[in-house]
């Protein structure tokens, strides 16, 4: 039995009606905020437009209008399927990335346990980093956490080895054949992989000065939880990136504090003013 609430006109609305509409609104918007700043964002207008408008008609009996129409709306969830399918896989993505179940921070903190220190050793990254800055190399490091990162190290050519600094050097040496691309680390500090391709971000508030370095560190971050260090060819500044946000031009000592950090299971649970934007340098992308 549905409870009334109020009536406009010839209008009944109950709990239930506002309900409603206020998931729906928080849905649109998670569509909005998951699509915004790509081309999928007019076309997610252009959809809603025709949807909007076949609603009036119908309503207004405008029965040719309304059959026209009403046979795109038909297609729609076919359509949507195809015309979406990046942004689609890329929400898929996001929700594996919360899944609380897969997350050792979940359990940890059911059953009281405390945080897990990462096996990385950061001055080996941290020194290696300082010494291709000094000498204009590129480099693009990924750290894993919860996801071992099985398909973007696919991509490349396996290594398995211990990181070392000369080891790091001498694979983003600009005449190595395995400078180009990403190395992957895994969570026990071992070099995964070499000459990894990234999915590269396609938001387009991020800075013009950024190059395709910069936007596959961002655009891996935006799907998993991986860190990401890059040393910048053209400026020789070093940027560490996570949740799709970056800092950018750290001094050695910084990026080793942020990289511990980040790499810990704590940071989650960090007060938000350690990440203040205004005293890090933080540059926001995806800021609207």
């Amino acid at each position: 039995m549905t409870i009334l609430l109020f009536q406009v006109g010839f209008l009944e609305i109950s709990w239930v009606d506002i309900a409603d509409i206020l998931l729906v609104s928080l849905l649109i918007y998670q569509v909005y905020q998951l699509v915004k700043g790509s081309v999928a964002v007019r076309i997610l207008l252009g959809g809603l437009s025709i949807l909007m408008l076949w609603l009036v008609v119908r309503a207004l009996h405008m029965e040719l209008l309304s059959t026209i129409l009403g046979q795109f709306i038909g297609v729609g969830v076919i359509a949507a399927l195809i015309l979406f399918q990046q942004e689609i896989r890329k929400f898929l993505l996001v929700l594996g990335k919360a899944n609380y179940l897969n997350n050792s921070r979940f359990w940890q903190g059911l059953w009281g346990g405390s945080a897990v220190k990462s096996q990385v050793d950061a001055d080996v990254f941290v020194e290696a980093a300082r010494e291709m800055a000094a000498s204009l190399t590129g480099a693009l490091i990924v750290f894993t956490k919860s996801s071992e990162l099985k398909f973007y190290a696919d991509s490349g050519d396996a290594i398995d080895a211990l990181a070392s600094k000369r080891l790091i050097i001498s694979i983003f040496n600009k005449y190595s054949p395995m400078h180009d691309g990403a190395m992957i680390i895994g969570r026990e500090g071992r070099i995964k992989a070499a000459r990894c391709i990234l999915p590269v971000s396609e938001n387009d508030e991020i800075p013009a000065s950024l190059g395709l370095r910069h936007r596959a560190a961002i655009g891996v971050t935006e799907v998993t939880d991986a860190v990401v260090v890059v040393v910048s060819e053209e400026t020789g500044h070093i940027s560490i990136v996570k949740n799709g946000e970056i800092f950018r031009n750290l001094s050695p000592p910084k990026l080793k504090e942020k990289l511990s950090f980040f790499l810990t299971l704590k940071e989650d649970r960090a007060e938000e003013d350690t990440l203040d934007p205004l005293a890090e340098g933080l540059t926001r992308p995806n800021l609207s």
